[in-house]
């Protein structure tokens, strides 16, 4: 599998295969975040693997990932959901289309990416891949803000920085 790399401003300049591209000076690159949500109204968070390259065991929004070369990003978000967490969605929609970060974890490793953030609705059952999400959770989102805006250090910092702009949180203002 092969992530996108991305100029400066957001141009595709080639690829790089997956298991290279995380190090300490990571490249810029594509990828997207997705928050699910239930018929109740609440928000999947997800406990990410301890066999995770990045943030292992920390607590994030239902997933993420790359689109492959080639792939939409609603095809690349429905691959993931069908992937790690064995389930379908629908109901996909941009929320952040421009959303960009660049983070360092405990072990130096670099997250540089552009990634749009789209919220979707769970369309099946949920069969988390134990590779992926070690724990989930269906959350009530004002609650998941204010745990967030409490303890950012439990969660990862692509939630945490997402959160603040999509209304879904209560986090504006």
């Amino acid at each position: 599998m092969d992530v996108i790399l991305l100029s400066e401003t957001g141009e595709p300049i080639g690829t790089c295969p997956k298991e290279l591209v995380h190090t300490t000076d990571t490249a810029l690159h594509q990828a997207f975040s997705c928050h699910v949500l239930n018929t109740e109204g609440q928000v999947l968070v997800t406990r990410r693997s301890l066999d995770k390259k990045t943030w292992p065991g920390v607590w994030t929004n239902s997933f993420c990932g790359h689109p492959q070369p080639g792939e939409s990003f609603e095809d690349a978000i429905s691959r993931h959901a069908q992937r790690e967490l064995g389930m379908k969605i629908s109901g996909l929609s941009v929320v952040l289309p421009d959303y960009r970060y660049r983070a360092v974890d405990a072990s130096g490793i670099v997250e540089n990416e552009i990634c749009p953030v789209f919220t979707a609705v769970i369309d099946s059952e949920l069969a988390p891949a134990p590779d992926e999400v070690m724990d989930y959770h269906w959350v009530d989102p004002l609650q998941l803000g204010r745990a967030m805006t409490a303890t950012p250090w439990a969660f990862s910092p692509w939630l945490v920085t997402q959160a603040p702009d999509m209304d879904l949180y209560g986090l504006r203002g």
